[in-house]
């Protein structure tokens, strides 16, 4: 894997800096969860832009599609992009209508996104199916994990499309890619939040981030995050590998444990209230590492790819 990117991966991030600079922040994030909606603006935007086809382009892969939903978490965009431009693509060579949500069959518990959603994928086995979602499919459920989340209130198996034998592994592994890619976004604002808070902060006569003791704990968080982010990438790279896919998300749930502790601790009383920004990076980053069964599921699937299931 080439660590360094190439002319048309920056052209990509530049040109998408540009649109999230417009259409995505914090405040835009805190005025969508108080309203209780979709960022139907943002995925306008990227939309007609073509961002959200670049994983079926020919000249594209996976990886930039990763990167995309990267950035997107990075600035707390509240859109399904991860669902629907890099695992859907990945399942089907159709198109799935978006905004996509994704969720186990029988899953407890609210999904991600699902009360705006024209399409779930749904893992039900070893197969992966499609559902067109119709009113009154999906309740709304309110949340503080800075998501619009919905609950299913019917068995929606019935008269869902398969995509095929064996469809139910690849959407395991291209969600788990998917979780771990936006936890690396996620992770990266809430670093960047905390950080520009500890450089204004002062105790002592100095700035927090002065003191060495705060930077070796900041320095554990980046280099935590940098490992998961590169995991991320070089399982995009390569197709999302089974076991690479696992441990890729195992080690970046971890990570996401560190990092929510670790700034809200060194933010201090500040970073518990709903006037700091550190808020809604964090509890993003909650609902991501419950997702899909969490980091024990994660590194259940690591064991399993690596000895064998039951091992």
């Amino acid at each position: 894997m080439d660590f360094e990117f190439s002319d048309d991966q920056r052209a990509i991030l530049e040109a998408l800096e540009t649109l999230l600079e417009r259409h995505a922040g914090p405040a835009r994030a805190i005025d969508l969860q108080t309203s209780g909606t979709y960022d139907n603006e943002l995925d306008e935007a990227l939309r007609d832009a073509g961002f959200d086809d670049v994983a079926r382009d020919s000249e594209a892969s996976s990886l930039e599609a990763a990167l995309i939903a990267e950035a997107i978490a990075r600035v707390s965009g509240g859109v399904a992009f991860a669902a629907g431009s890099l695992v859907a693509p990945a399942l089907s060579p159709e198109k799935i209508p978006g905004p996509v949500a994704i969720c186990e069959l029988g899953q407890n518990g609210p999904v991600r996104y699902a009360s705006f959603a024209r399409s779930l994928l749904l893992l039900d086995g070893e197969v992966a199916k499609v559902v067109d979602l119709l009113p009154g499919d999906v309740r709304p459920v309110e949340s503080n994990f800075g998501y619009p989340m919905g609950a299913l209130v019917k068995d929606l198996s019935q008269g869902a499309r398969s995509l095929g034998p064996y469809s139910g592994e690849a959407l395991r592994r291209w969600w788990r890619l998917a979780l771990a890619v936006e936890t690396v976004g996620t992770m990266q604002g809430a670093l960047a939040q905390t950080v520009g808070y500890l450089k204004q902060r002062k105790q002592f006569g100095q700035t927090i981030a002065s003191f060495q003791a705060v930077q070796h704990r900041l320095a554990e968080c980046a280099i935590s995050v940098e490992g998961s982010r590169w995991l991320c990438l070089e399982a995009a790279h390569h197709g999302a590998p089974a076991e690479e896919t696992a441990t890729a998300a195992a080690y970046t749930m971890q990570a996401a444990g560190q990092v929510f502790a670790e700034t809200h601790q060194l933010s201090g009383a500040i970073g518990y209230t709903r006037e700091h920004d550190l808020h809604v990076f964090s509890m993003r980053l909650q609902a991501l590492r419950l997702e899909f069964g969490g980091v024990a599921a994660h590194r259940r699937a690591v064991a399993d790819e690596r000895w064998g299931a039951g091992a």
